[in-house]
C-alpha cells in the first residue's frame, strides 16, 4: 500500500491542495507549525505529530515551527482574544515543547526552528510592501472564524489577529526558501490559514508548494481537545499523571476504537480491522480498549511506564481485593494510582470522606464530593456511602488499605502509615 492510499484509509486526510498521489510523487520537506502558549503538547497535537512520523517513515524530511512569533499574537479564536503570553513564558514553552518533541520521535531526524528567528525582526513597512500587498482584506473577512467574530455583537477581533494569517503564509514562504520546504500539514482548523502560505508561494516566488490536513480529533462530546476546552489531555505527566492518561484512553466508547486506533498507533490496518471485529464480538473483553491504552502510553511515556499503569490499572480495577495483591503489584499501584496518605494521627483529629475526595483529586469542591455522595457515586472498600458526615477511621482500612471509586472508571488509595 502507497503512502497515500495508507493516508487516506486511515482518514487522516480532510483538505489537500493537490490530489495526495500528485503530492507525494516525490519526497518533500514538510513542516509542521507548533503554538508555543502552553508548556506541554496534548493528545490533539499528538494526532498530528504522529502523521509527521508516518511522513518521515515514507522517506520526507521533516521540520518543526514553533511559533515564537506568531504566539506573541495570537490566532483568533471563536469568542475573545487570546491573553498576549511575555517573550520569557513563550521561551520557556518553546524549550519544554521542543524536549517533548525529541522524546516522542526517538531515532526520527528532524528539524526544530522558531519563527521568533525571522518574525521578531521585520520591517513593518517592508512586509505591507512586499506581504501585505499580496491579501486582499476582501479575502481574510470571509474566512470562517473572521466571519462569525465579524458578524457577532460585542466580538470585534482586532488588527493584531487579524494579521495572524499574513505571518503564517510568510513562515511558509521563509522555509521555502530557507529550507527548500514544499508541503505544510496541519489539523483542519488551519486549513484557510495553511493555504495563505501555499498562495503566497505562489504569488511571490512563483513556486508550486502544498498543503494538506487532517481531521480534528474530538472526545466523545464533539468536541476538539485543547485548554480552551477545559478538555485537554497532556503529555506531560506532572499535568496528567500517565495513570489518568492510560485510563482516558481505556475508557474511550467502542464506538471510537477504529478512528482513534487508525490515528494514535502504528498498528497494521488489517490487525486493526481484525481487533475490532474481535472487539464487536465480544466487548466487555475490551479488547481494543486496552490495546490502545498500551500503545499510545507507551509513546508518550515509553514501555516501562505503560507496563507500570496497565498493572496498577489491573490491581485497582480487577476482581482480586486489593490487599490481597502481591507486595509488587502493590508498589507498582502506589506508585501509578492517585494516593492519600494518612496516619492515626490524622484519623484521630478526624478526616471527613468529603475532604477526602477533594484532596485526592475525586472531587472539584467540597460541593462537588457532597453531590458524588448523594447520587451514591461513591464507594469505599466495596460499599456505596451515602453518608455525607463520614470520617474515616482505622475502621475504613484493611491491612492499612482503602479503595475509594467515583462511578466505575475513577479511583483513590488509601493508605494508613
Amino acid at each position: 500500500m502507497n503512502l497515500a492510499e495508507e493516508l487516506k484509509r486511515r482518514g487522516l486526510i480532510e483538505h489537500s491542495s493537490a490530489p495526495v498521489e500528485v503530492i507525494f510523487k516525490e519526497p518533500r520537506t514538510v513542516y509542521l507549525g507548533i503554538d508555543p502558549t502552553a508548556d506541554s503538547l496534548q493528545i490533539g497535537n499528538l494526532a498530528v505529530v504522529l502523521l509527521m512520523k508516518r511522513l518521515a517513515l515514507a522517506g520526507h524530511k521533516l521540520i518543526f515551527l514553533v511559533g515564537g512569533g506568531t504566539g506573541m499574537i495570537g490566532d483568533p479564536r471563536e469568542k475573545g482574544e487570546r491573553v498576549l503570553l511575555d517573550e520569557k513564558t513563550l521561551a520557556r514553552n518553546t524549550r519544554a515543547l521542543s524536549k517533548q518533541l525529541y522524546k516522542l520521535l526517538p531515532g526520527t531526524p528532524f528539524r526544530m526552528l522558531d519563527n521568533a528567528a525571522w518574525l521578531t525582526r521585520l520591517g513593518l513597512v517592508p512586509f505591507l510592501r512586499e506581504i501585505g500587498k499580496l491579501f486582499t482584506v476582501n479575502d481574510l473577512v470571509k474566512r470562517d472564524i473572521i466571519a462569525r467574530r465579524l458578524a457577532t455583537p460585542d466580538e470585534s477581533i482586532s488588527f493584531t489577529e487579524f494579521s495572524y494569517a499574513l505571518l503564517q503564509g510568510y513562515d511558509y514562504l521563509v522555509l521555502n526558501e530557507k529550507y527548500k520546504c514544499d508541503l505544510q500539514i496541519g489539523a483542519s482548523d488551519q486549513w484557510t490559514n495553511i493555504l495563505s502560505g501555499v498562495e503566497l508561494i505562489r504569488k511571490r516566488a512563483g513556486r508550486e508548494a502544498y498543503a494538506f490536513t487532517m481531521p480534528l480529533i474530538t472526545d466523545s462530546m464533539g468536541k476538539k481537545f485543547g485548554k480552551s476546552e477545559g478538555n485537554a489531555v497532556w503529555l506531560d505527566p506532572l499535568k496528567t499523571t500517565p495513570f489518568v492518561f492510560y485510563q482516558f484512553w481505556l475508557n474511550v466508547p467502542d464506538e471510537g476504537i477504529e478512528k482513534y486506533l487508525k490515528v494514535y498507533t502504528f498498528l497494521p490496518l488489517a490487525e486493526i480491522e481484525a481487533l475490532v471485529e474481535r472487539q464487536r464480538k465480544a466487548p466487555n473483553e475490551r479488547e481494543g480498549q486496552k490495546a490502545l491504552a498500551r500503545l499510545v502510553s507507551a509513546l508518550a511515556h515509553g514501555e516501562t511506564t505503560a507496563n507500570h499503569v496497565a498493572l496498577a490499572t489491573e490491581a485497582l480495577f480487577g476482581p482480586t481485593p486489593f490487599e490481597e495483591l502481591s507486595r509488587e503489584k502493590r508498589a507498582i499501584a502506589l506508585t501509578e494510582a492517585p494516593s492519600l496518605k494518612f496516619t492515626k494521627a490524622d484519623l484521630t483529629k478526624g478526616y471527613s470522606l468529603i475532604d477526602a475526595l477533594v484532596a485526592g483529586g475525586l472531587a472539584s469542591s467540597k460541593s462537588d464530593a457532597r453531590r458524588l455522595i448523594e447520587s451514591r457515586g461513591i464507594t469505599l472498600g466495596g460499599t456505596i456511602i451515602t453518608d455525607l458526615n463520614y470520617q474515616i477511621g482505622q475502621g475504613s482500612f484493611n491491612d492499612s488499605y482503602a479503595l475509594v471509586r467515583k462511578g466505575r472508571r475513577e479511583v483513590l488509595l488509601l493508605v494508613l502509615k
